[in-house]
């Protein structure tokens, strides 16, 4: 007997291939954060897996580590350099602008996506090379009503898959009015500190994202350190403040992270973060804010904005912590099993009526015998198994099986898809 050969290819390092029957959570995950973005209003929009390079460095920031480090960037023929997107914000901006969708004069312009996006990372778990996010924009508007609606949808898609064991961080990042005033005082602070090159070099670029330094021996000297919130304008508190009463209004739980920054360069006043409490090291399952001044960063207009980016790999992750198993109709409710070639023939047409009629069929393709047919119809996770043979068919019937009580009774033929219909499939 000779050894099966196993292909000698692989997913890349950092990647891992959606298969059934867990992609078909995926696809509800994707569904579940989309369905409330739908009904308040937000159309699909979809803009390309790569970019010019520039796009990002500019939007994103020079001195994040997405722009720095993970980038992946391509080749090709030209003297433009691009790059797989690591993130959605800066390319919807960039479509809507070229597309001039904030000037029909309907704003603010809502807008949703899904799909995937790179970042050459370490590789672990929750945090893949390339990962799949549903992401939210509604970029026209400076109103405290719309950080809060978009945060409100959030936490209902969330909702609406079971999850419970997760916590809302809120932060205000302040505006161009008061934030320099603060940037200065936490320049002060650091430059106290016993910072490596590398953070230095990032202290000097942009000083809040220090906050946002995971490791604990930085943590430890950041006791102390002077917090935004303290140094907010009049306008940036009454709008923070506004946003947190429409979230209590709404029932929405928050908590205060006033060292919450977000990786990203773009974003001013609310900025939050959802975190799951089952998941480790890699605990975001979405997160957001406003970035107001991002549309003319990348050469546009005056364009307040608000949006967030939810993963799916992690709220799948997070799924699973809390033990969900969604309610997920059958891929098949009936399967079809032949006893020779007449009876397959005209099974197969009844399998394409039952399918032309919106009842999930299938068929025993290939399977000899009938024991290994049902046992196929079995693990198909069909209510109802049709079974015919040639005595069935010289009848004008097939036999119809109830896969849960092991009932079997004869359908005529004719009868056969009004039949099942009946039986709410």
């Amino acid at each position: 007997m000779t050894e099966e050969k196993l292909s000698t290819f692989t997913a890349p390092k950092g990647t891992y291939d959606l298969l059934p029957p867990s992609s078909a959570t995926f696809l509800a995950i994707r569904q579940a954060l989309a369905a409330p973005l739908r009904r308040a209003g937000y159309g699909y929009i979809e803009t390309p897996v790569f970019e010019d390079t520039k796009l990002f460095s500019r939007g994103v920031g020079e001195s994040t580590d997405i722009v720095t480090k993970e980038m992946f960037t391509l080749t090709q023929r030209g003297s433009e350099a691009l790059a797989l997107r690591p993130e959605g914000t800066a390319s919807v901006v960039r479509a809507v602008l070229q597309a001039n969708l904030h000037k029909l004069g309907n704003l603010p312009v809502k807008v949703w996506y899904s799909g995937n996006f790179y970042r050459y990372e370490r590789p672990q778990k929750g945090r893949y090379r390339q990962f799949s996010q549903v992401g939210a924009e509604a970029l026209g508007a400076e109103d405290p009503a719309l950080d809060a609606e978009l945060i409100i949808l959030a936490d209902d898609a969330f909702r609406s898959l079971g999850l419970t064991d997760y916590r809302l961080l809120l932060n205000s990042l302040g505006d161009k009015q008061c934030r320099p005033v603060y940037r200065a005082a936490l320049v002060d602070f650091l430059a106290g500190l016993d910072l490596d090159e590398d953070t230095r070099r990032r202290a000097e670029i942009n000083p809040l994202r220090v906050l946002d330094d995971k490791r604990e021996a930085v943590q430890a000297q950041l006791v102390g350190a002077p917090m935004l919130r303290d140094f907010l304008c009049e306008d940036c508190k009454a709008y923070d403040e506004q946003v947190r009463a429409l979230l209590t209004a709404a029932g929405v739980a928050f908590v205060d992270d006033p060292k919450l920054v977000r990786g990203l360069d773009y974003y001013t006043r609310t900025t939050f973060e959802f975190v799951h409490n089952g998941l480790g090291a890699q605990s975001a399952i979405g997160g957001g804010g406003r970035y107001d001044g991002l549309s003319e960063m990348l050469g546009g207009p005056a364009l307040p904005s608000v949006g967030w980016g939810l993963g799916v790999d992690r709220i799948f992750l997070a799924l699973e912590a809390e033990e969900i198993t969604l309610d997920l109709p059958a891929t098949t409710s009936v399967y079809a099993v032949a006893l020779g070639e007449e009876a397959k023939n005209v099974l197969f047409a009844k399998v394409t009526e039952l399918r032309r009629a919106g009842v999930a069929t299938d068929l025993a393709f290939g399977v000899k015998g009938l024991k290994n047919a049902m046992k196929s119809a079995d693990r198909s996770g069909a209510r109802f198994a049709l079974v015919a043979g040639d005595r069935d068919l010289a009848e004008g019937v097939v036999q119809l099986k109830d896969m849960t009580t092991g009932e079997q009774a004869p359908v005529a033929l004719e009868a056969l898809v009004t039949t099942l219909k009946e039986k709410q499939l």
